[in-house]
């Protein structure tokens, strides 16, 4: 498949279904690119789809049936919308991080292919209003999910999440408590931590 050099051409990649819910389009907005004039789309459009099918099937979906309707705040960005995002407004990562992460089209330098997109969780929203912590959803998804990384943000405890065929396990975060909460070899990672999310829904996959 190659790059789209039409609006059909874009069109016909934006129907592409990753998954149940989810299509190639739902990924590609850009408040940077719009802004800017930069077309968001890969240069290698196989392996984007290929990474992004992963990430929706084996966690965004999961999360959305356990949870409910998630906000796609921000998910493939080519490394020319990537860089200028690190470059000018400090809210990426640099592109070399974000391979295999933001960057779908891209293996990241371990030679593994990864996707991620950053979500916002509306059932999470509401409990934030409540004064509920960020790390029982990051516990709830690190006992559930296959994820590789999670970093958690002020914002609507929006969160990255991304899915890495060798994963990190890692879990960082902007909100109070800041920093790293875990990553293998910690004392806290391998055991159960459902006492950490008491009312939360059970993993659901439809």
């Amino acid at each position: 498949m190659r790059t789209p050099k039409s609006v059909k051409g874009a069109e016909d990649f934006g129907r592409i279904r990753l998954s149940k819910s989810f299509f190639m389009r739902d990924f590609l907005y850009s408040e940077i690119a719009n802004i800017h004039g930069l077309t968001n789309l890969p240069d290698n459009p196989d392996l984007a789809v290929q990474a992004g099918s992963k990430l929706c099937q084996e966690l965004l979906e999961p999360l959305q049936d356990s949870f409910g309707r998630l906000g796609i705040r921000s998910g493939y960005r080519s490394p020319e919308v990537n860089g200028l995002g690190n470059e000018k407004y400090g809210n990426c990562a640099s592109n070399e991080a974000d391979k295999g992460r933001h960057i779908w089209d891209q293996r990241s330098n371990d030679g593994g292919m990864g996707a991620m997109a950053t979500v916002v969780v509306p059932w999470l929203t509401d409990r934030k209003e409540e004064g509920s912590s960020w790390t029982s959803m990051a516990w709830w998804i690190h006992d559930n999910l296959p994820y590789s990384d999670l970093q958690f943000f002020p914002k609507l405890f929006a969160f990255n999440i991304g899915w890495h065929e060798i994963p990190k396990k890692r879990i960082t975060s902007f909100v109070a408590p800041r920093g790293l909460l875990t990553k293998p070899a910690m004392d806290n990672h391998a055991r159960s931590h459902a006492a950490d999310y008491l009312g939360y829904p059970k993993l659901r996959r439809s």
